[in-house]
């Protein structure tokens, strides 16, 4: 999540509704300066006894954050804590249980960001090992209840907290107990958005599947492939799901911009400190009528924060966020960049992965949604197929994207080759959490802790 470091008071004020859409219209770029920002976290363990370690405790999550300073990266303070890090690959921040996310810098080509994932891992694995903590790549902690985990001392974080049980079930295990590979992908206008954001979501589910990775809950099967994902119906209706006005005509930068100013305030950022204001209107806020500031109106970095609090499968900031995938080893946080670099950054893949889910109804690509938590990739396509056959042709032309983008490494490589775990998903005919229900109930003998060894990096 976004970790702030500024004085809103500093920034210029909104001053009319061009200002909030002029947020969405910045992010317009030319083909050729196109960047890829790839996102991932990961659980953070004592070895000796696999807790979670608190903020403070020695060799906890301060110490590690400050740790990676030694490797260049400058700590960012919020009320006194180090609580995230900035560097030349992006930021490392913290979310709320502690789990540890790097945002990454901006690239160009795939080989960059797999090599930045690599120096991150790295990095991490050399502080946490004088530590005594290790790092475990799955979609939710496999064997922590809500209280047996720690709290960052982040001011937005304690605001969400209080919220969210007002507003879902779930919402305290988002926050407290998943993990998730993300990727950030730009568009050229406003009609590429749209049509990016569209693809995007209709397929969504697709990346579910593939990316399945949290089958455990407190030690046991959950009775999901991606609970992680099925964790989202049922955090806050007023800011998830799969957002039906994307696939109407005329959706643009008006139509998403009208969704958010309904999605219900978290707080507002002044002077250092997290104003409370869940529940309360961005739309009163531009009226000056906000009972959290009274009087005051909105700045350009409020609108900003604002969007970073909605939370639908697909996001739109001034770039694109795809958001269904959970979190997972080395080789997945390379191949989720490639499935939609490869699928969003060709023409020619796009418009052929549009054909592929333009005719579906609302009320089936809900469906679809809905079963793969469940189902992986034995749900059925409102085509009636399974998800694995559209898989393949799907991953086809995610591979003519790459390999038309021509992004060569130093020995002639394109970048089709981060695809290839994908791949083998799809061959096996298995999500990653039905490999791991397999080990659960054939080698580990019911011993859920046997997935610290399989699954740390």
């Amino acid at each position: 999540m976004t970790t702030r470091t500024d004085n809103a008071r500093a920034d210029p004020p909104i001053e009319s509704r061009d200002d909030l859409l002029r947020v969405f219209a910045k992010g317009e770029k030319p083909a050729d300066r196109w960047r890829i920002g790839t996102e991932h976290e990961k659980f953070v363990y004592r070895k000796d006894d696999r807790r979670a370690p608190s903020y403070d405790e020695p060799g906890g999550i301060r110490d590690l954050l400050m740790g990676l300073t030694e490797f260049g990266w400058s700590p960012v303070e919020e009320g006194g804590n180090v609580i995230a890090l900035a560097g030349p690959d992006g930021n490392v921040s913290l979310e709320p249980a502690g789990q540890f996310e790097l945002s990454g810098a901006p690239l160009d080509h795939l080989h960059q960001t797999c090599a930045e994932a690599g120096r991150h891992l790295r990095q991490v694995k050399a502080v946490g090992d004088r530590l005594g903590v290790g790092f475990l790549g799955l979609g939710m902690w496999p064997d922590k209840a809500r209280d047996e985990l720690p709290r960052m001392p982040k001011g937005r974080y304690a605001i969400m907290l209080r919220h969210m049980p007002r507003v879902g079930g779930l919402g305290l295990d988002m926050m407290l107990r998943t993990c998730t590979i993300q990727v950030n992908l730009d568009y050229a206008s406003e009609a590429d958005m749209a049509r990016k954001f569209r693809v995007g979501l209709a397929l969504q589910p697709l990346a579910t599947a593939l990316f399945a990775n949290s089958p455990f809950t407190e030690g046991r099967p959950n009775g999901f492939l991606s609970f992680r994902s099925h964790i989202w119906s049922d955090t806050d209706p007023h800011r998830t799901g799969m957002l039906p006005f994307v696939f109407e005509d005329g959706f643009g930068y008006e139509r998403y911009c009208d969704y958010a100013l309904d999605v219900p305030m978290y707080f507002v950022y002044r002077d250092g400190r997290y104003i409370d204001a869940a529940g309360l209107s961005f739309r009163d806020f531009l009226e000056g009528r906000l009972e959290a500031l009274p009087g005051e109106k909105p700045r350009l970095s409020d609108w900003v924060d604002h969007l970073s609090t909605a939370f639908p499968e697909v996001r739109l900031k001034s770039f694109l966020e795809m958001r269904g995938a959970d979190g997972g080893p080395w080789s997945r946080i390379c191949a989720l960049p490639a499935l939609w670099v490869g699928l969003l950054y060709d023409q020619g893949a796009l418009d052929a992965a549009w054909d592929e889910v333009r005719h579906w109804s609302l009320e089936e690509r809900q469906r679809l949604r809905d079963d793969v938590p469940r189902l992986g990739l034995q749900a059925r396509t409102p085509a009636g197929e399974s998800l694995r056959d559209l898989g393949r042709r799907v991953l086809d032309l995610a591979d003519a994207g790459l390999r038309a983008r021509a992004r060569l490494n130093s020995i002639g490589e394109n970048e089709s080759g981060f695809l290839d775990p994908l791949r083998e998903i799809l061959a096996r005919g298995k999500t990653p959490a039905e490999m791991l229900l397999d080990r659960y109930r054939g080698e580990w003998a019911g011993d859920v802790s046997r997935v610290y060894d399989d699954m740390s990096f």
